[in-house]
């Protein structure tokens, strides 16, 4: 066994015969059955570790805070000198907040866990003799996989068969250009880049076709091998960085306040324990510890909500890249038009009607098996009921690629032996030196080549899509390849036209309306491009071609590209770089691509978007997959991108407003009283309880205003949103101070249980006034949050009087007190209403 698993870890120098000897299958695959006992075996073909703790981790990490170890270190602290009934009290709350953090991520990981199962991709596989289509996680060593353009390899494999194949490596060697791929034998001390009988998970298939023995699966495959260097975490977001430095800011206040009021309650004499748990227990309330939490749960939430509107998303993260976007680049195909290629007529050089140009362009189109394109589909479509000129047998094929922008086949029959080629008009054209002028008359091109160059022009102009049709004849003993690709006859032109999709015009109306430019990026020629955008509406369309760009400098493009409508003519590695200079000019970009060699751009891309129907190595490189090509689905999934941004912006708001003002004013209070504000345990209580409403916030209504324009994160707004709202929530508090001492003539206990009570009630009722720039009279909260915010409400009035207000050292109010608390909390809603209208119309311009 051993001797046997040494020569499949060196696959690459086997040959065929002996790798299907020591995996145990043969060339048309395994069987049902023994694919199930594999399966069993090697376990599922992927590089995440099956875990049973994952729950346990889960809840783990919710105590990972260095401040909620230090106040657990503290309790224990308090134990140990005799304080049992604190250090339950403060163990207890720290336990619940974490178990509600734990279970918000739990849902939010499984929500989206079930989404990502409707994008899984997908190969086909020999089984019991037979194609099928299988997830890719379930294939296993000694399946024999068919691989076409646009496939991503499942597992290390060795070829058995090939056609032109060509491999994008670039994840393990670096190279930029693909490798083609061969049967054969190699050393076993090749190097992994020159194994080029292998396949290697993770690559992906640029052109041609072929077969492959799979051979090792999961981790035990090269991509698996370096999975830690290569499966990094995505680029980070402008979303995710923000949050960063807003973590950073609040970190660094809190760090300076909790220490410079530690030691004034030490320097005045005050426990040094109580003002050790004092000052931890203000950190806890100084940092919005449920922030990671009502991040994942908002996203999570939105993600289920974008579901519904068929857009599946695969990075959390990507859905507030999503409602930032203000610039969409789009092919045209499939998005702005039907993307039903329909056939409109096949033409001789002379550009009139001609049956032999349909039947050479449809036995090209029906014999090609590489992968499956828009173009045959029509020409086939067009062709059905078809009937051979001659029982044609295909002999090879040389698929299309984007280099040489044709597919040929060669096929014979007992009258004739033919290379058929069909492509773009242009390269066509230069690998001809001749043209059929009539049937069976073949003459020179000479001066005709600038007459079929004009006549294409003027199909472009019309709005049709234009490919040439050439043919050669083919000795009966030779087999065509690329080499034998030129002097070959001109026949003549295959016009198509996709005609925009209906109600196009009101869509790019309404993504203008939201705040998004839509650009389109096509391979087609300046012409075709300026007839369709005629076609659904644009104004004085600038175009850029393809041409034009590679002789622009990156500065000069940087200046051009915001201000350009379309881009024509351009190369598949002009894409990334369009995108990436839109980026650089200050744009959130996304980039809708479905093809083979979209997965760059959309690598690139702020947001990169593909369709469920797209080739696997786009949807794998996309963030968000769309289950339909419809530009209006886009348009419903940044609507929710927008509202997902918006209410993780409120929570924002909350933490940074009443929360944060209240701990703030506690500390301030801790140096000129006796006593301390609120003891360690009722510091938690408060921030336990204003958090429960905050947990709701994935659920409230969204304004209109925040769904209109793109949203960015702005930590600049969030600062001075903290210091107006902070310091009016403080003005408050120390009102109420002023009324507990010099009204009341509070002591220790009537200062704690009336202030816990007005803290807690202001900064949940706070909430409804900060979460919307409307009047709050005019922006209702949405039911959760209505029902959680009056549960905390009467929780809080009634805690005083409960059997639980001796445990957290509460006493009875008077209602003289509540009277006055009334009056004090509505003078600070109305108040922050003001402050609310004059900040947006002051700072927001």
């Amino acid at each position: 066994m051993e001797h046997k698993n040494n020569q499949l870890n060196t696959f690459w120098q086997l040959t065929q015969d002996d790798a299907l000897h020591l995996l145990d299958t043969i060339a048309t695959g395994l069987s049902s059955s023994q694919a199930i006992e594999r399966l069993k075996r090697y376990g599922a073909n992927t590089l995440k570790k099956a875990s049973k703790f994952n729950n346990l981790v889960l809840l783990l990490s919710q105590f990972k805070s260095p401040v909620t170890l230090l106040l657990i270190a503290a309790a224990l602290l308090s134990a140990g000198l005799g304080d049992m009934a604190d250090t339950l009290i403060i163990m207890g709350i720290v336990l619940v907040s974490s178990i509600l953090g734990f279970w918000q991520e739990r849902g939010a990981a499984g929500a989206v866990n079930e989404l990502l199962k409707m994008v899984q991709l997908h190969c086909t596989v020999l089984r019991d003799g037979k194609k099928t289509e299988l997830e890719v996680t379930g294939v296993v060593p000694g399946d024999i996989i068919c691989l076409s353009a646009g496939d991503i390899v499942p597992a290390d494999c060795l070829i058995i068969e090939s056609e032109a194949l060509f491999v994008d490596e670039a994840a393990f060697t670096g190279e930029t250009y693909p490798v083609e791929k061969n049967p054969g034998i190699e050393r076993a001390n090749t190097h992994l880049a020159r194994r080029n009988n292998c396949l290697f998970m993770g690559s992906s298939v640029v052109s041609g076709i072929g077969k492959a023995l799979i051979v090792q699966t999961g981790r035990n495959t090269e991509f698996g091998k370096i999975s830690n260097d290569l499966l990094l975490k995505a680029p980070e977001t402008d979303f995710e960085r923000g949050i960063r430095k807003f973590g950073y800011m609040l970190m660094e206040i809190t760090l300076l306040l909790v220490l410079v009021i530690f030691a004034i309650n030490v320097l005045l004499h005050k426990p040094v324990l109580d003002s050790f748990l004092f000052s931890l227990a203000l950190a806890v309330g100084l940092t919005p510890q449920l922030l990671p939490a009502i991040i994942t749960v908002n996203l999570s939430s939105g993600a289920r909500r974008m579901a519904k509107q068929e857009v599946i998303v695969k990075r959390l993260s990507a859905i507030e890249n999503f409602g930032s976007m203000n610039i969409l680049c789009s092919d045209k195909t499939g998005t702005i038009t039907e993307g039903k290629v329909n056939l409109k007529d096949t033409l001789d050089f002379r550009g009139e009607h001609n049956d032999k140009v349909f039947t050479y362009a449809w036995l090209n189109a029906r014999s090609q098996q590489g992968f499956v394109n828009p173009i045959d589909v029509a020409i086939c479509s067009a062709g059905t009921g078809q009937k051979d000129v001659a029982p044609f047998s295909v002999i090879t094929e040389i698929p299309y690629d984007f280099i040489r922008k044709r597919l040929t086949v060669q096929l014979k029959s007992q009258a004739a032996n033919l290379a058929i080629t069909k492509g773009a008009l242009s390269v066509i054209v230069d690998i001809c030196s001749r043209v059929e002028v009539s049937e069976g008359v073949i003459e020179d091109i000479g001066d005709r080549k600038q007459a079929i160059l004009d006549l294409y022009h003027k199909l472009s102009d019309l709005g049709l899509r234009t490919l040439g049709v050439a043919y050669k004849e083919v000795k009966d003993d030779q087999v065509f390849t690329r080499d034998n690709e030129n002097n070959m006859v001109f026949l003549g032109f295959v016009t198509l036209f996709d005609p925009p999709r209906a109600g196009m015009l009101q869509t790019i109306e309404n993504l203008q309306n939201l705040g998004i430019k839509l650009k389109i990026i096509t391979g087609d020629n300046a012409p075709v491009a300026l007839n369709l955008a005629q076609q659904i509406g644009f104004q004085s369309v600038r175009i850029l071609t393809g041409q034009q760009m590679r002789n622009m400098s990156n500065s000069a493009l940087r200046h051009s590209a915001p201000l350009t409508d379309i881009f024509a003519e351009v190369e598949p590695s002009q894409k990334e770089r369009i995108i990436s200079i839109l980026k650089k000019a200050g744009n959130v970009v996304g980039f809708m691509g479905d093809g083979i060699n979209d997965a760059p751009a959309l690598h690139t891309a702020d947001v990169g978007i593909s369709v469920n129907s797209a080739v696997d190595v786009a949807k794998e490189a996309a963030d968000i997959v769309l289950l339909n090509q419809d530009l209006n689905v886009l348009i419903n999934g940044v609507t929710e991108g927008r509202k997902t941004f918006t209410n993780t912006m409120k929570y924002i708001f909350m933490a940074t407003s009443a929360n944060f003002g209240n701990m703030f004013s506690m500390a301030g209070a801790s140096l000129f009283l006796p006593f301390l504000p609120l003891l360690p345990k009722q510091i938690l209580l408060t921030n336990l309880l204003t958090d429960f409403p905050e947990m709701t916030i994935s659920s409230d209504k969204v304004d209109d205003i925040n769904v209109k324009t793109p949203q960015r994160w702005d930590l600049r707004f969030i600062q001075r949103f903290m210091i107006v709202f902070g310091l009016l929530s403080s003005v408050f508090d120390y009102l109420t101070f002023a009324v507990l001492i010099f009204v009341l003539h509070a002591n220790e206990k009537v200062f704690q249980t009336g202030w816990f009570t007005e803290s807690v009630i202001s900064a949940i009722l706070i909430v409804l006034v900060v979460r919307t720039r409307l009047s709050f009279m005019k922006s209702l909260p949405g039911k959760y949050l209505s029902l959680v915010t009056a549960g905390i409400m009467f929780l809080v009035l009634a805690i005083p009087f409960s059997p639980f207000a001796a445990v957290f050292g509460f006493i009875t109010l008077s209602w003289k007190y509540y009277m006055l608390m009334i009056g004090t909390v509505i003078a600070y809603i109305l108040s922050a209403e003001l402050a609310k209208q004059w900040f947006y119309k002051r700072i927001v311009k």
